[in-house]
């Protein structure tokens, strides 16, 4: 980056399209190796279910890791291993803890088909044939051209979602394209979500609670610590590896890339449509597990019962906690980088320990200072959360009805905010202007703050793009097309 985004439109607090940055391909992955962030070029594919189990005409591999020799499958030009453990047990008495170390084993240990993904709110099934949700999910899933200490590059996935739902074995996030196409070794892990993966409860029981409010994040970084000392036996380079996710899985990664614990474990970032900018401050977090507390009828200083509870009545409290709660705990908007703007929400807590600071906020982590990073956006972002949230009305605005919103959200700035974007996209339509604007804010701002802040250190380089490419697919129930809305870069990603 070469420019300040923030001067050129300061009064508007909006950056202007036509000042984007666009990712070329870029040579990321060292040794030869592309990055996958670069845009591509192509249309859109379908994709079909894939039913998890030992695939036809495979045959069976078996390597040594340091807990214990485990058994994957090979069909053709492509080694998988899935449902690796990577942490011990994380129920009952580890409950609200920092995962426990894995305990080798004998045998040898079948890595044959996914593990279960973390409990969370009722959803459609991520992946054919997955597991049941399970409070002790840690377990991760490896793709890779062969199982031969090559050294290949390393791609470590941050599955979305928010950090309430979501699993690292969806199949239209399948690692099997990625690692043969560029010769990559591919991991993606499952790690706790929701109220069992964020809960905060230090400040309520003290010390014996000193890891809680991250312990969603301390998975993923137990995860990477399992990859740095046993990946060299799926081909991958330890000292080689690029952490990356999209969504909630780029907020993810914004927290690794300041996670003092996970420093020494990649080498380098990507993030995809989440920009992390700033976590939960820890006063907030208080206050959600105080209605938490109060939900299940028990007082602040009955935290260990916390323990008794079923993890799926866990999951219904977090529900009807996010209910009560005050304000929009979904979106606060790239001018604050939140992931949760109110109690009542969960996501990683800046606990001055395990968090120390938010990740961009004073300030870009010094930790990573030598790690390069990408970071970018879609251009119709809220298309999508606009369709999630059947806001059907919003793909058939007028002129009227455009200002109309402007108004309530950015007051005096709006005629300067819409001048600016019909300037930037002439003959865009008024729901094609509240898209674009409303990204900008959720998104592209947040993306921004990151990109100038890992600039400033004049170190590792930073990159940022913005992906454009327009889907065919219409809005149900409109005639709106979806457009490059949130998530749909993935399909560019794995497939």
């Amino acid at each position: 980056m070469t420019r300040n985004f923030r001067d050129l439109h300061r009064d508007l607090r909006m950056p202007c399209e036509e000042d984007r940055v666009h990712l070329d391909r870029r040579t990321f992955l060292t040794n030869g190796s592309m990055t996958l962030a670069a845009i591509v070029s192509s249309s859109l594919g379908s994709a079909s279910g894939l039913a998890w189990g030992l695939p036809a005409s495979a045959e069976t591999v078996e390597v040594n890791t340091a807990y214990g020799r485990l058994r994957g499958t090979r069909k053709g030009d492509l080694v998988t291993f899935k449902g690796i453990p990577y942490a011990g047990p994380v129920s009952r008495e580890n409950r609200f803890k920092a995962p426990p170390p894995l305990v080798p084993w004998t045998g040898v240990r079948d890595a044959l088909t996914p593990g279960p993904p973390s409990f969370q709110p009722n959803r459609p099934s991520f992946g054919v044939d997955e597991p049941v949700p399970s409070e002790n999910c840690l377990v991760l899933n490896i793709w890779t051209p062969a199982a031969d200490q090559r050294r290949r590059p390393v791609m470590f996935y941050n599955h979305g979602g928010g950090f309430v739902v979501g699993s690292g074995s969806t199949w239209y996030q399948d690692g099997s394209n990625i690692a043969r196409q560029y010769d990559v070794v591919v991991v993606a892990s499952n790690h706790r979500l929701g109220l069992l993966g964020y809960l905060f409860l230090a400040d309520l029981a003290g010390e014996e609670y000193a890891t809680s409010g991250n312990q969603g994040i301390l998975d993923i970084a137990a995860a990477l610590k399992w990859v740095r000392e046993n990946i060299e036996a799926f081909g991958g380079d330890p000292h080689n590896v690029m952490v990356f996710g999209e969504s909630g899985g780029g907020a993810k990664t914004s927290c690794i890339y300041a996670l003092p614990l996970a420093r020494d474990y990649f080498n380098k970032a990507s993030i995809e449509s989440g920009p992390g900018v700033r976590m939960t401050p820890r006063d907030m977090a208080t206050e959600t597990a105080k209605m938490v507390l109060s939900e299940l009828g028990l007082s602040d200083k009955e935290v260990p019962k916390l323990k008794e509870v079923p993890a799926e009545k866990l999951v219904e409290v977090q529900a009807a906690v996010a209910k009560k709660a005050p304000g929009n705990l979904t979106l606060s908007g790239g001018r604050k980088g939140m992931v949760v703007s109110r109690p009542g929400g969960f996501g990683p807590v800046v606990d001055g320990t395990y968090l120390p600071n938010h990740p961009f906020d004073p300030s870009a982590p010094a930790i990573s200072t030598d790690k390069p990073l990408i970071v970018g956006t879609n251009r119709d972002e809220m298309a999508f959360f606009f369709f999630e949230r059947k806001a059907t009305d919003i793909f058939s605005l007028t002129d009227d009805g455009l200002k109309s919103r402007l108004d309530k959200e950015f007051g005096a700035n709006t005629e300067k905010i819409l001048s600016t974007y019909r300037k930037s996209r002439p003959g865009a339509s008024p729901t094609d202007l509240y898209i674009a604007i409303t990204t900008a804010r959720a998104m592209w701002l947040g993306s921004i703050e990151i990109a100038e802040k890992k600039f400033e250190q004049k170190s590792a380089p930073v990159y940022m793009y913005m992906f454009t490419h327009e889907s065919n697919l219409i809005v149900p129930d409109t005639n709106h097309r979806l457009g490059a809305a949130h998530a749909t870069e993935i399909w560019y990603k794995f497939n």
